[in-house]
């Protein structure tokens, strides 16, 4: 699945502590920079100005719930 999203500084925490849960791999990129969404400094260190793109293959339902609030209308 691959979601574009908006995130803030003050939602990363709860983001990363969500995507750590999930036994599949979550990546969030931003132009060409690809960071592993279980990582805080990496999710961090990214553009909050612009959207982001997550890109995952799996389910877990708190994971949709958080991306449905912070998906953006493309």
């Amino acid at each position: 699945m691959v979601k574009t999203i908006r995130l803030k500084q003050d939602q990363v925490q709860h983001f990363v502590e969500v995507a750590s849960h999930c036994d599949f791999d979550i990546d969030i990129s931003y132009n060409r920079y690809i960071v592993d969404a279980k990582s805080f400094l990496g999710v961090y260190g990214l553009d909050f100005r612009s959207p982001l793109t997550v890109s995952y293959e799996g389910y877990d339902a708190e994971l949709e719930e958080m991306l449905k609030k912070l998906t953006v209308a493309c």
